[in-house]
């Protein structure tokens, strides 16, 4: 065989072999697209798609009035994958225009790419709205524009210690954002996306989107005005007595209901990372602190209810100082012999510690315990600590006479405030809350309201009779009007409350560093606020009475026209004389040179109107009708005059300061209309 007939041998072999393999390849492809072509189909689509999460819009949170104070803006990411076919032949021109548009370093773009910790994403910049209306219009390949929610805190600092922040991922750290934050975040919602080859990603018609369900809607207890205006007295207060720090709360003891709560210092929660750590600490629910003086409230209150003592039993407190149990004990004044009423308005520690003494173990500790000391108040903040009141099996020697006076228990604020709710509504302890209520993300539809949830509604337990708060009632207030708390007194309304002063315990020991407090609520007559205020280690003075007892008193006095005006009552029955005639004549008897020029009214805001023939109307508290002959307290002091009257179950209105000039009804009279006492 010749060379050419060899070489044509070979070839006509090569082509055959050729023409089987092309047969072998395309039996293959027709096995495959008969065997496999549905699996393979599924398997390139499940290639080009990609799910993309819509994020739902977190729950707005609003005031008692509904005012805005927690939104949610629009914030647009810009993303990339920048192994999308296409992207890197456009790449240098893109993060030019990029750097341009959005005034970011064009190098410090290339360097966030090139340092991707993540192969196939990375995120550049945030945009404005017009920003990504701009890129999206590029159509760049590998592009991802992305839209969440940034969270607003409408009012900057404003009730930062409640509402909380969230994380940049828009998760709840602190406060009612973390406390709510299953109610508030909602669900995300979820739609495919499809890629083709140019990398550009689309949305596929043919799929069925979920959207996303938005958080619920919070709607508060504490209304603005009244939150902006604690926050700035107590700020003031802790500045001019150069604390290291403050708390305040009120609530109304009726319900519960938390109506503000603030701290010093605090923190913009817009920006919380610009803050220290500890000015994120809700200090009014997270603080234990030993209370003092304040504490006495519930030592008094269980002496007169389990009959140890009465309100007019005299104690010898003898030149202010004690040793007992190895414990000494002292007042700031000498007082010698006073009555019970008088160890409570003056606040004094012999006093009471000689009460102490007639009263078993278990029985204080009881009382401590049904005020809610010892345990959480169970708000709907978190954080809170139960405080410490040690089992009576644990007590030294000392316990019962310290922790009458205030010391060897720790409470928080909140516990504080809660007790004298309990006196201030005639003696049902009740659970703090600070929402109202839950809606759907629009506001119209109510999911959950406080007064349809009867944990809110029902009492934890009664701690006291309302006839011992009735007892207790003028000692309170005449610690407020002559005792300890003098500079809370206002002319607006009475207020009932007791001081605290407490060394701070540091390392240990007892320290020469204090806190000084004050609590109480007002209206006396129909109480609708119970108030506390504590300063840490305040420098200009030691004494709730002198540092915290101002705060209350001007938070008070400008939350008067946040209050809605009482419906006018029917006029009530003439006196049997004008009070302004019965005055007059007093006066005139007296000499008109010891006329005071502004006399003082202690008027609710919820006061009712007596109106006389002569005068017009003049205020008057809403008070009991005994059927009981009237006493003559004429020449008698305030403090005398209203304890009388009070033991005959009278409640009194007080016009003016210093001694009885006139009443009404006159003495002798049958008590058939309201006690009104004017003093000078």
């Amino acid at each position: 065989m010749n060379v050419r007939d060899q070489i044509l041998g070979r070839m006509y072999v090569v082509l055959t072999g050729l023409a089987v393999l092309a047969f072998i390849i395309l039996g293959q492809l027709v096995w495959l697209q008969v065997n496999q072509g549905e699996d393979l189909r599924e398997a390139g689509l499940r290639q080009a798609q990609s799910q993309e999460l819509l994020p739902p819009k977190r729950g707005d949170i609003v005031d008692a009035a509904e005012r805005a104070l927690v939104v949610n803006s629009p914030k647009y990411d810009l993303a990339l994958d920048p192994t999308v076919p296409g992207f890197e032949a456009q790449k240098d021109d893109f993060l030019r225009r990029l750097a341009e548009l959005t005034g970011t370093s064009g190098t410090q773009l290339h360097r966030r790419i090139e340092r991707r910790t993540s192969k196939q994403f990375v995120r550049l910049v945030n945009l404005t709205p017009e920003q990504r209306t701009e890129i999206a219009s590029w159509n760049v390949p590998g592009v991802l524009l992305e839209e969440r929610f940034q969270r607003r805190y409408v009012y900057g600092k404003t009730a930062a210690h409640v509402l909380g922040h969230v994380d940049v991922d828009g998760i709840g750290r602190a406060g009612l954002e973390l406390e709510y934050d299953e109610y508030l975040q909602g669900t995300p919602g979820r739609r495919t996306l499809l890629r083709d080859r140019r990398g550009y990603r689309r949305v596929d018609a043919a799929s069925i989107d979920i959207p996303p369900k938005d958080g619920q809607m919070l709607v508060l207890t504490i209304d603005l005005i009244r939150q902006t205006i604690m926050e700035e007295e107590l700020a003031a207060g802790v500045a001019e007595a150069r604390a290291k720090r403050g708390s305040a709360i009120a609530v109304d003891p009726h319900t519960g209901a938390i109506l503000a709560m603030a701290n010093v210092p605090t923190f913009d929660p817009n920006v919380p990372l610009n803050a220290p750590v500890y000015a994120w600490r809700n200090s009014a629910v997270t603080d234990r602190l030993e209370p003092g003086s304040s504490f006495k409230l519930i030592g008094a209150s269980a002496a007169l209810e389990t009959g140890i003592t009465s309100m007019d039993r005299l104690v010898d407190t003898g030149v202010g100082e004690l040793v007992l149990v190895g414990r000494t004990l002292n007042d700031t004044h000498s007082h010698g012999e006073i009555s019970f009423s008088e160890v409570i308005s003056l606040s004094s520690n012999v006093g009471m510690a000689l009460t102490a003494q007639q009263m078993s173990e278990d029985q204080l500790y009881r009382y401590a315990r049904n005020y809610g000391f010892g345990q959480k108040t169970w708000i709907d903040l978190p954080g809170e600590v139960a405080g410490l009141l040690k089992r009576v099996n644990r007590w030294s020697r000392t316990t019962k006479v310290s922790l009458i006076i205030g010391y060897e228990i720790d409470v928080t604020p909140l516990q504080m405030v809660m007790a004298y709710a309990a006196l201030a509504n005639g003696g049902l302890l009740r659970q703090p809350y600070v929402v109202s209520e839950r809606r759907d993300v629009t506001g119209e539809e109510v999911l959950w309201r406080a007064a349809d949830d009867p944990a809110r509604t029902d009492s934890i337990r009664r701690v006291l009779e309302p006839e011992t708060v009735r007892t207790l009632l003028p000692a309170l207030i005449n610690v407020v009007q002559e005792g300890t708390a003098q500079q809370a007194q206002t002319e607006e309304f009475t207020i009932a409350g007791k001081t605290g002063t407490a060394r701070k315990v540091i390392n240990g020991r007892y320290s020469n560093r204090y806190r000084a407090t004050f609590v109480g609520f007002y209206p006396a007559e129909d109480p609708q606020v119970a108030m506390i205020v504590v300063l840490d280690e305040p420098r200009t003075s030691i004494y709730g009475g002198q540092v915290a007892a101002p705060v209350f008193k001007r938070i008070a006095e400008r939350w008067i026209a946040t209050f809605a005006a009482p419906t006018p009552p029917a006029p009530a029955p003439d006196p049997p004389r004008p009070l302004n005639k019965l005055v007059q004549q007093a006066w005139a008897q007296q000499g008109a040179s010891k006329r005071s020029h502004a006399p003082t009214r202690l008027v609710s805001e919820r006061a009712q109107t007596v109106r006389t023939k002569d005068d017009g109307p003049m205020p008057s508290t809403t008070l009991i009708h005994p059927s009981d002959i009237m006493p003559d307290v004429i020449g008698l002091d305030a403090r005398t005059a209203w304890f009388r009257l009070a033991a005959n179950g009278f409640r009194v209105q007080l016009s003016g300061q210093g001694r009885v000039v006139a009443q009404s009804p006159e003495p002798g009279a049958r008590v058939d209309t309201k006690v009104v006492l004017q003093l000078q």
